[in-house]
C-alpha cells in the first residue's frame, strides 16, 4: 500500500495498466484538450507583457476512449471520475462514457478573472467544463443545496500558488480542486491523476488527508510536482521513476 503518494514520470496509458483492479476511489484529472491546433501564438503589446495564447505542443491527439478500459478496471464500485475538458471534446466524452456509467453530468468552472479580450472580438474565455461520471452507490458528500450547484466560481491560478519555473499553461487552482475532492471522495481515499502536470491534484489530495497516485510524462512538470508534494509531506514521500506496481 502507498503511505501517502506515489508519482511516476511515465506515459499515462502504459502506467495505468499497472494499477491493480478496483484500487482507485476518485479520478480527478486534466487531460489534453486538443486545442493546440487553434493556437495563434502569444499576443504582443507595447504597453504590457505578452498574453499567453501559445498552447502547448502536447495538447493534441488525445481521445478519451483510450482511457476507458483502464478507468473502468481500476475504479472502485464506489468511485467517481471527474475530467476537465473543452467544448470540442465534451461530445466525445459523452459518447464513450455515458453508456457505461449510470450518471454522466457536466460541471462548469467559471473563472472570475479570465484573460481580457483586448481586441474585443468574441466572448471572454471564462468557463471550463468538467465531465463527471459515476455509478449507483458512489461516494457523494452532499452539502448544503447552495453548495451543490454544477457551477463553481473562483479565480484562475495566480499569486504564490502559480508556479513560474516551469510555468504550466493550464495549472488549476487548489480552491477548485479541493471543492471537487471534498464532494467526490473521503479521507483516506486514493485519488489518481494520470495527467498530473505540476501536481495540483496531488497537493489538494494530501492537504485533505487523501492518498495520491500521479503520472506525468513531461520531466520538468514531474520534477515540479515532486518538489511541491515533498513540501506538503516531506517525511513520508514515496516515489518511483521506473515501471513498477503502483499499489501492492
Amino acid at each position: 500500500m502507498i503511505d501517502r503518494f506515489q508519482i511516476y514520470n511515465q506515459d499515462a496509458l502504459e502506467t495505468l495498466r499497472q494499477i491493480p483492479d478496483k484500487s482507485i476511489d476518485f479520478v480527478l484529472t486534466d487531460p489534453p484538450y486538443n486545442l493546440s491546433q487553434y493556437s495563434t501564438g502569444n499576443m504582443k503589446f507595447d504597453w504590457r507583457a505578452d498574453v499567453n495564447n501559445d498552447l502547448a505542443e502536447w495538447d493534441r491527439d488525445f481521445d478519451p476512449a483510450d482511457l476507458k478500459d483502464e478507468f473502468i478496471r481500476i475504479l472502485k464500485p464506489t468511485g467517481n471520475i471527474f475530467a476537465f475538458c473543452s467544448y470540442n471534446l465534451i461530445g466525445r466524452w459523452h459518447e464513450i462514457y455515458d453508456p457505461i456509467f449510470d450518471t454522466f453530468q457536466f460541471f462548469v468552472w467559471h473563472k472570475s478573472n479570465p484573460i481580457p479580450k483586448f481586441r474585443k472580438a468574441g466572448f471572454l474565455n471564462s468557463c471550463e467544463l468538467i465531465v463527471c461520471m459515476w455509478n449507483k452507490g458512489h461516494t457523494w458528500n452532499f452539502g448544503k443545496q447552495n453548495e451543490m450547484h454544477n457551477f463553481f466560481e473562483c479565480p484562475i491560478c495566480m499569486g504564490p500558488e502559480r508556479l513560474q519555473d516551469p510555468k504550466h499553461p493550464t495549472q488549476k487552482p487548489l480552491r477548485l480542486l479541493k471543492h471537487l475532492t471534498g464532494i467526490a471522495s473521503n479521507e483516506g481515499d486514493t485519488i489518481l491523476d494520470p495527467f498530473m502536470g505540476v501536481g495540483s491534484t496531488g497537493v489538494a489530495a494530501l492537504e485533505m488527508d487523501r492518498k495520491f497516485v500521479g503520472i506525468e510524462i513531461e520531466r520538468e512538470y514531474f520534477d515540479a510536482a515532486k518538489k511541491r508534494l515533498q513540501s506538503v509531506q516531506p517525511d513520508i514521500f514515496s516515489i518511483q521513476n521506473r515501471a513498477a506496481a503502483l499499489i501492492s
